[in-house]
């Protein structure tokens, strides 16, 4: 005789509350640790006499290494469970952040952040999927929103701690420090993560092993999947190459800002913690799609207003930048596990894939347009990946009925 269907998680319960707090404290976790390097940059370049260019590489030697890991992430994922695999994967990731600010070379520092973005990649290819096994469908996308928020203040926690911390010591004093909280907030999963009940082991040989080669065609075979990929690959690498060259553009006049003081401008993350957790409230009402178009337009909009030589425009700017960018991604991750029934951490692995991917190649690229052309050039070089976006998802997105508003919503 078997038991009542397991549901999920519904919103306001004991396990509810425990599966926020434990993928928001792995959102920290990762997230501190994968961008603290980025409010260093400048005193990076500096100690190790390297370009503006070369030293964003340390940001995404970390990024690629995430992205190439998800995909094997998410098969041990299907056959150990999801919160082993992440446990794993933060205890990694941990040490191996706290080795890389003893890093004897550049090229080093390079090897060890690369091999810490595949410690990081379980986490990423994993928490999505083990949050809509573990909640309810109807709280799915507002504990999603929760989790990206999550990913956004460790972000902030990272970039803000590292760059005053490097002009007052040294960018590896302010990169250890920031390894110590990642491990606290690791520690803060590992007793909050619910024991999984949604979760079925994928046996070898049984009907559920579908080989990794079909489930991934499957996820490419669907436009819509595709699209969301994309989304997650051209939004990323444009937001992340913004904060790579920051704080090498307030350096310079008009702005002449001590890394300490530019280093707060990381606080924009804050509208991004909002709009994330913000997001699936809204999509709720006007739906996935809506939100999704909305939030590249904001993006697009704060863009512009970095341009302006005032720091005012530029603060203001940034904020609308990052609500932007954070509400699309929770949007497009969340949108992932909803479209695929087949290979659901597979799907969620090629987000980040792409996710990451564009990360790693656009956050180095967009250097050379600012190493040529100034910070224009940067606002020109985001400025076409968003609008990519923004194409894509109306040519592919737009009659989706899953991106429409919940019809038990008023």
């Amino acid at each position: 005789m078997t038991g009542p269907i397991w549901t999920g998680h519904e919103r306001g319960s004991s396990g509810y509350r425990r599966m926020i707090l434990a993928l928001f404290a792995a959102g920290v976790a990762t997230f501190s640790q994968l961008y603290s390097v980025q409010g260093v940059l400048p005193e990076l370049a500096a100690d190790q006499r390297v370009s503006s260019a070369d030293a964003a590489l340390a940001v995404s030697f970390a990024t690629l290494g995430l992205a190439i890991a998800v995909i094997p992430w998410s098969l041990l994922a299907d056959r150990r469970g999801r919160r082993t695999t992440m446990r794993v994967s933060i205890v990694a990731a941990v040490v191996l952040g706290i080795l890389v600010p003893f890093s004897p070379t550049f090229e080093v520092l390079l090897a060890l952040r690369f091999v810490e973005g595949l410690a990081l990649g379980g986490i990423p290819a994993v928490a999505l999927a083990y949050l809509a096994e573990e909640v309810s469908p109807l709280a799915a996308a507002v504990a999603g929103g929760t989790y990206i928020s999550g990913t956004s203040l460790g972000g902030l926690f990272g970039r803000l701690l590292s760059g005053p911390l490097s002009e007052v010591f040294t960018w590896r004093i302010g990169m250890l420090v920031v390894s110590l909280l990642a491990a606290a907030a690791a520690i803060v999963f590992f007793v909050t993560a619910p024991a999984p009940r949604g979760f079925v082991p994928v046996v070898r040989g049984s009907e559920r092993d579908v080989p990794l080669g079909r489930k991934l065609l499957a996820c490419l075979r669907d436009r819509r999947l595709v699209a969301l990929f994309c989304q997650g690959g051209l939004l990323m690498g444009g937001f992340v190459a913004v904060y790579n060259y920051l704080g090498f553009r307030l350096q310079l006049p008009p702005f002449s800002l001590p890394v300490a003081l530019s280093s707060f401008l990381f606080l924009a993350y804050l509208s991004g913690t909002w709009s994330s957790a913000q997001s699936g409230r809204i999509a709720l009402r006007r739906g996935r799609f809506a939100v999704l178009l909305g939030s590249a337009i904001l993006m697009l909009g704060g863009l512009l207003l970095t341009g302006i030589p005032a720091l005012a425009a530029v603060i203001v700017g940034l904020l609308l930048f990052t609500a932007g960018f954070f509400a699309a991604h929770a949007m497009a991750s969340s949108w992932v596990p909803v479209l695929v029934r087949t290979g659901r951490a597979q799907a969620s692995s090629l987000y980040n894939l792409a996710y990451y991917g564009g990360s790693s190649l656009f956050g180095w690229a967009v250097g050379l347009a600012f190493q040529d052309a100034g910070w224009w050039g940067v606002i020109l070089a985001v400025g076409v990946l968003v609008i990519a976006a923004m194409c894509i998802a109306v040519a592919t997105l737009r009659h989706e009925p899953s991106g429409r508003p919940s019809p038990a919503t008023p």
